[in-house]
């Protein structure tokens, strides 16, 4: 289910923006403008199908810290994410834990991070018309079900987590959990470990692994599931793309998997200890967009952090091959990378920039309220 369109609202510094969203979207922007808070809102909405949402939200700092900063009118304070998939609409609206939110309603809470789920939606989108398949108000909701009959939720939702993570009956609310699958499904990586005592630079149990940790823990074992089921070839021409005369060597005493990388002049391959983090994390990203699985969605937020910029051509180039298979999101602030990408595709960089504070379109209205 690929997205045609991301609507986001009252997120940090996102007043009001509506992007539509093609097979490679490549966002750039200087630092500030606000490419990380889009890719962060997808990434909610993929937590949210999971369960995890209050826990996303409390990686940002919990609910106060995501609101729109800026100056309000007179409505509620709530953010809002929605996105367009196919012939599927869905909105996540959500607020602050009110004052007195404790179990008899009369002391507050603790918990005054979590997000309060104020409304949600799902549609079906036929001919430019809606048509409602699920609405939830606060902590009751109503649902169409498999034969088109009105169904209300029969218990009192929790106001934390999104319908989804709190319904379980795929063959009764075939829809809704075509949308679960699919957000779960989504795949993000915006930070590799690269420190002295990043786990992929230690040997590690390895076992076949189609996909790599978010974090690139198990970069040894993803490379040699590549080698051994997915693209070698593709692996050995992204090698040389980007390190002219190299090869990856993994090694698995024992079944703990060791990372090296043989280079032109060296007389030892050097240990995944002994590698620069910038080329250690183009071998994570090697593996990320070289996944022998290929999700339907791939977002990458600044992949070009700590990289040498002879690599920005590389990676632009592997970039776009992974579109072939994946929907791919780019977030950047590097110019050349974004030039990279689009000389070899369509995908024409969608450029940010902060106007009085909120973050718009470069060339674009600002939404009116």
């Amino acid at each position: 289910m690929p997205i045609t369109q991301l609507e986001v609202s009252g997120y940090r510094s996102v007043r009001q923006l509506v992007l539509p969203v093609g097979p490679l979207t490549v966002i750039v922007g200087p630092n500030g403008s606000g490419k990380t808070n889009l890719y962060r809102s997808l990434y909610l909405l993929s937590a949210s199908a999971d369960g995890r949402l209050a826990q996303a939200l409390a990686e940002e700092g919990g609910v106060p810290s995501v609101l729109w900063a800026g100056s309000r009118d007179k409505k509620p304070v709530r953010m809002t994410v929605g996105v367009t998939l196919d012939d599927l609409a869905y909105e996540l609206s959500l607020g602050p834990v009110p004052p007195a939110a404790g179990k008899d309603r009369e002391s507050p809470s603790l918990f005054n991070l979590d997000p309060e789920v104020k409304e949600e939606y799902l549609w079906t989108v036929e001919s430019k018309r809606r048509a409602v398949l699920m609405e939830r108000k606060d902590r009751t909701a109503f649902l169409r079900d498999s034969e088109g009959n009105r169904t209300t939720f029969p218990m009192q939702l929790w106001a934390g987590e999104s319908v989804m993570a709190q319904l379980s009956e795929p063959h009764r609310f075939p829809r809704l959990a075509e949308l679960q699958r699919a957000l779960r499904m989504w795949r993000f990586y915006h930070h590799f470990r690269t420190d002295p005592e990043a786990p992929q630079r230690s040997p590690q149990v390895g076992v076949r692994t189609p996909v790599l940790a978010h974090d690139g823990r198990d970069l040894a074992a993803a490379l040699q599931t590549i080698i051994e089921i997915g693209d070698a070839e593709g692996l050995e021409r992204a090698l040389e793309d980007a390190f002219p005369g190299s090869r990856v060597e993994i090694q698995a005493p024992q079944g703990r998997f060791s990372l090296f990388l043989h280079q032109p002049g060296l007389l030892r391959p050097l240990a995944a200890r002994e590698l620069s983090d910038g080329t250690l994390r183009y071998l994570c990203l090697l593996a990320a967009l070289l996944s022998p699985r290929p999700p339907a969605f791939l977002a990458l937020n600044e992949p070009e952090t700590s990289l040498h910029p002879d690599l920005l051509e590389p990676l632009g180039r592997l970039i776009v091959d992974a579109s072939m298979h994946s929907q791919v999101w780019v977030t950047t602030h590097a110019e050349p990378l974004a030039q990279a990408i689009a000389k070899r595709s369509r995908a024409e960089p969608v450029r940010l920039t902060k106007e009085l504070g909120a973050t718009v379109v470069t060339g674009r209205d600002v939404p009116e309220e």
